[in-house]
């Protein structure tokens, strides 16, 4: 059972480097703002409203916790199991849906626009995480997940491999950026958008990938490994200010929670939690509070760091 930390520092925040220290404010603690889900992922902070936004995949339902009233409630259902969510530059939510096999985006009259379900006249596989850069490029993953049975989606053939894609949204055109890569998962950008951070999560040691953006920021080039996995498992991430990334992070005792990775990809700092990590953002007036989707929950914690913009 867990219980939140009554005494400062709070003890689950674990300094592995000590690069990491300046980040943990010593008086704040990890909070579980909401339990009850079956598989939480997909965290979004919107600012104008005060409140954070996440998937409950296989309960097919995106839920809403309230900054002021610290309440939780039900946003869309159904949500044709919406995994990984973001917002444009204009402030609109942009989503990964398994069930529909699509990308859409909720204007903001609250009508939703398909911006992409098939690559040259084939059907996406299961959109799963999504960025979108200061060009207003819209970068998701597309694995097989949603489609591999019926927990989280519906059982059906994969038409196209599974790659890592950008869609211009003016166009409408989308294009292959990443392929060869099992198991595309999250992805972020630097805060200088000259790297983009990528994960393969069916690769036996996963791996986290990191590539140079160029071609005016429409390709990527120069794949490499960046940090070494081990034992654990990364899902979805975000970069700060400062260039750190930080991970969803578990399948292994002792490793779930959050996993902190300084710019030459060495660990500095792990949020132990008592779940598996799937997905994070940064949110709060600041940009200095974490929002972590984890299993069955929502936590959070205020760090002594802004998250970069766009995430």
């Amino acid at each position: 059972m867990w219980t939140q930390a009554e005494t400062y520092p709070d003890p689950a925040i674990e300094i592995l480097d000590k690069r990491f220290e300046k980040y943990r404010i010593f008086n704040a603690c990890i909070e579980r703002l909401a339990t009850g889900c079956r598989w939480a992922e997909g965290p979004v902070w919107i600012g104008d409203g005060r409140y954070v936004l996440w998937s409950d995949i296989p309960n097919n339902r995106i839920l809403r916790w309230d900054e002021a009233s610290q309440s939780v409630a039900t946003f869309r259902q159904p949500s044709n199991n919406s995994n990984g969510n973001t917002r444009d530059r204009q402030g609109r939510l942009i989503t990964c849906e398994h069930l529909t096999r699509r990308v859409t985006r909720t204007e903001h009259d609250g009508s939703v626009t398909v911006l992409i379900d098939r690559f040259e006249g084939k059907r996406l596989n299961s959109p799963n995480d999504v960025v979108v850069k200061s060009d207003d490029s819209i970068w998701f993953s597309d694995p097989t997940f949603g489609i591999g049975g019926y927990y989280e989606g519906e059982a059906a053939p994969s038409e196209l491999p599974m790659a890592f894609y950008r869609l211009d949204p003016k166009t409408g055109q989308a294009k292959v950026v990443a392929r060869d890569i099992n198991g595309p998962n999250g992805l972020c950008f630097s805060p200088d958008e000259k790297i983009l951070y990528v994960v393969e999560s069916a690769s036996r040691p996963r791996n986290l990938l990191a590539f140079d953006v160029v071609e005016n920021g429409t390709a990527l080039a120069n794949r490499r490994p960046f940090g070494n996995c081990g034992e654990g498992t990364p899902d979805g991430f975000r970069c700060d200010v400062d260039g750190n990334v930080w991970a969803g992070w578990g399948m292994v005792p002792g490793l779930n929670g959050v996993r902190v990775f300084a710019p030459d990809g060495t660990p500095i700092g792990h949020i132990h939690l008592p779940e598996r990590a799937a997905n994070l953002c940064f949110g709060g007036r600041h940009r200095n509070r974490l929002f972590v989707a984890a299993s069955q929950s929502l936590y959070s914690l205020y760090v002594n760091v802004q998250g970069a913009p766009g995430g």
